[in-house]
């Protein structure tokens, strides 16, 4: 269970004018354990700053945040570690290290962690099955496509056996063939390892094709939450019947 409170964020003079910037402004959200939760929104609207706020790589200025069923609005450093193990992150980019085989770039948060070998080689295995990567554990990103880069980035999220997974735009990367196949991934390893997924993005078919609920920001604030099914029949915002056509 995730739930924010009241959370507002705020930074200031960031456009070189002496004003404040409201990133959140008073946001309400709970994600229910086990679900594909999708965040959508403009440009500016927040999402990243909200999942920023999730992952511990920010603080709020007011409200609160729980998480597992912990606050950790402001909590120290020692206990924050703690709950980021909880969490892993794929990112729009990618982020891998190139110097790195597929089969090591998996392996780094396991060696971060100092975990044994042996269990670090028997975890790389299974994840290099998990996301279809088995005979590509040798390859190095620059000899990957867009999608098996993707998919070592899953693999290296969930390397630690965390409970939730943050995206942040997963697919925007990606054409539509290679965008349904990761979504498919995604929602496998939902199935599968019952963990919570978290997606920001800004593509309504991301939220049609994956999500159980979702939410939609607009100006730091949450216009709509609730079931996705239930929005996308009946929206109420004006913000969301413009992200999704209606």
């Amino acid at each position: 269970m995730i739930r924010l409170s009241n959370v507002t964020k705020t930074y200031g003079n960031t456009n070189g004018k002496g004003k404040s910037i409201h990133a959140l402004n008073d946001a309400d959200l709970t994600i229910n354990g086990g679900e594909i939760f999708g965040i959508i929104g403009k440009s500016g609207a927040g999402k990243s700053t909200m999942l920023k706020l999730i992952g511990l790589l920010e603080r709020p200025d007011s409200g609160k945040i729980e998480i597992l069923g912990k606050d950790i609005s402001n909590i120290g450093s020692g206990e924050a570690n703690a709950v980021k193990k909880q969490m892993g992150t794929v990112f729009q980019g990618f982020n891998l290290l190139m110097q790195r085989n597929v089969k090591r770039n998996i392996a780094f948060p396991l060696e971060l962690i100092h975990a044994e070998k042996q269990y670090i080689n028997q975890r790389v295995c299974e994840l290099m099955r998990l996301v279809d990567l088995s005979d590509k554990s040798k390859n190095y990103p620059a000899q990957l496509s867009g999608g098996q880069k993707q998919r070592v980035a899953i693999a290296r999220a969930l390397a630690a056996n965390p409970k939730i997974l943050l995206c942040d735009e997963p697919t925007s990367a990606l054409d539509s063939f290679t965008t349904k196949e990761i979504l498919k991934l995604l929602k496998d390893i939902n199935a599968e390892l019952g963990i919570t997924i978290i997606i920001i993005t800004h593509e309504t078919a991301v939220i049609k094709a994956i999500t159980n609920s979702m939410a939609v920001l607009c100006e730091g604030r949450v216009v709509e939450t609730g079931k996705t099914h239930d929005i996308l029949k009946n929206p109420q915002h004006a913000m969301t019947k413009l992200l999704l056509e209606v």
